[in-house]
């Protein structure tokens, strides 16, 4: 026999037992104290809500307040995304809101009201309490967001040109989604709060609030506790379908994004670029790594950088993909360089090749589909990336990397999690599609070198880490 469930999996009996328990409580409170005037029964409560449901004037009412709380609401959220995402890329912006938000959450909201009826008058008072009230919790929401979204992933996305609208769709939203759903969980009660009160004090005619007023004069307390369900239950309605809205720009931002990729006929022509370090000093977290290294890679070349683990390999390419200033000394960075980075960075909510696109936007999806099946079995294709192994992802990196038009291109460890087959056919690949570029990879593989046609440079140890070369025949 099925069993009645909600989402998720939460059996109703389960979900409904601890809210049984309460009214079980406000029940035998009612028996005991045993007068409506100060606790009514709930059903009684229950049954008169439902009878001001069926009121002909019921809806005028409720939707006198629900336009004023739902309109406060989208314009303080709206408010918070444009402050909080201009906050986060101006220092000078931020501090100078901080002094108001401080004030704003302190002050208490009914001295608010008190102002706002002086300055606006009873009707519009609702909603600019409601704004002002979940301003202060959404702006930080975001803020917070923003500041904890994954450097990485955003240096990955830079790099392949990706500007700053499609950035925020395609990463920056995602992240910090969680944080505004978050927020907003609370603001939608509080924005209910906030405008009921609002009405309360203003008693603006044909309101909720004017109707509770009315019915705390007049002493009828089960009309004060129906009327309370009723704004209860908007609130849960509101705020349910405002989360299930908002859970759902979290899918749909990605393929905007995906959609708003800039369109030509074909991919940007780029001449082979030449790499070089002269004098350079390069940090990695505040620690020197390498120390007064010169070297020239000429265009077109192609070097597999080589050495035992942490002697520099990483923070060398960064240096030479332009992503990691020196201390000292300069770098000829290549410009817009294709990269595969040492840890895995695909946008997990992608598809394989959504996140080729990504990098090649004028690719047909044939020409892009056409590469992965050189990688990646045909099932592979339209799995999300956060569905397939690792080796798989890898090797979507790859073809990222090579679909890419660049100056050059640089591979971290690219053959990591491939088996010996894999890692042939993945060499193969970089070699096919690298069109002359300048070719710079880093690995611990001793048949790289061979399989790439490329010299070595070698990386050893030592305070500090210095570089020689040696040519490959």
């Amino acid at each position: 026999m099925p069993v009645l469930s909600l989402q998720g999996g939460r059996p109703v009996l389960g979900a409904l037992a601890p809210a049984c328990v309460w009214l079980l409580l406000w029940q035998l409170a009612s028996v005991a104290l045993g007068s409506t005037l100060l606790l009514p029964a709930p059903l009684a409560v229950l049954v008169r809500a439902g009878q001001l449901a069926l009121a002909p004037g019921f809806w005028p009412l409720a939707s006198f307040s629900l336009v004023r709380v739902a309109g406060g609401f989208a314009l303080s959220f709206l408010l918070a995304l444009a402050l909080g995402l201009a906050a986060h890329r101006s220092r000078m912006l931020r501090t100078l809101l901080e002094p108001l938000l401080v004030a704003l959450k302190g002050v208490p909201i009914v001295c608010v009201i008190v102002l706002l009826l002086i300055w606006v008058g009873s009707r519009a008072v609702s909603g600019i309490a409601v704004l002002l009230a979940v301003f202060p919790p959404l702006y930080f929401a975001l803020l917070e967001g923003l500041d904890n979204v994954d450097a990485r992933t955003d240096e990955m996305l830079r790099g392949f040109g990706v500007g700053p609208f499609r950035r925020l769709l395609l990463q920056q939203w995602g992240e910090s989604l969680p944080y505004l759903l978050a927020a907003s969980r609370s603001a939608c009660g509080m924005a209910w709060k906030a405008g009921v009160a609002a009405e309360l004090v203003g008693t603006p005619v044909g309101s909720i609030g004017e109707r509770i007023y009315q019915a705390k004069l007049l002493l009828e307390t089960t009309d004060v506790f129906a009327w309370t369900l009723v704004v209860v239950l908007l609130s849960l309605a509101c705020e349910r379908a405002f989360l299930l809205a908002l859970e759902a720009t979290g899918r749909l931002a990605p393929r905007l994004a995906l959609r708003l990729g800039p369109r030509c006929a074909e991919a940007p022509s780029c001449a082979p670029c030449e790499l070089s370090l002269d004098g350079a000093t390069l940090a990695y977290d505040g620690a020197v790594v390498l120390e007064g290294v010169s070297l020239d890679l000429s265009a077109g070349s192609r070097t597999v950088v080589m050495g035992p683990s942490g002697v520099g390999k990483t923070t060398l390419l960064s240096a030479l993909a332009g992503a990691l200033p020196p201390l000292s000394g300069s770098v000829q960075a290549g410009p817009g360089a294709s990269a595969v980075y040492q840890d895995v960075r695909l946008l997990e909510q992608l598809t394989a090749e959504e996140n080729v696109r990504l990098a090649a936007p004028w690719l047909a999806r044939d020409a892009v589909r056409a590469l992965l099946l050189e990688l990646l079995a045909p099932e592979a294709l339209a799995l999300r990336a956060s569905e397939l192994s690792g080796g798989q992802r890898r090797r979507i990196e790859l073809a990222r990397a090579l679909a890419h038009p660049s100056a050059a291109v640089i591979l971290d460890e690219p053959f990591s999690a491939l088996d010996e087959e894999a890692h042939r056919r993945a060499a193969a690949f970089v070699l096919d599609h690298l069109g002359g570029r300048t070719l710079l990879v880093a690995s611990h593989l001793p048949q790289d070198p061979a399989l790439l046609s490329a010299r070595v440079l070698r990386l050893r140890e030592g305070p500090p880490a210095h570089s020689s070369e040696k040519s490959l025949e």
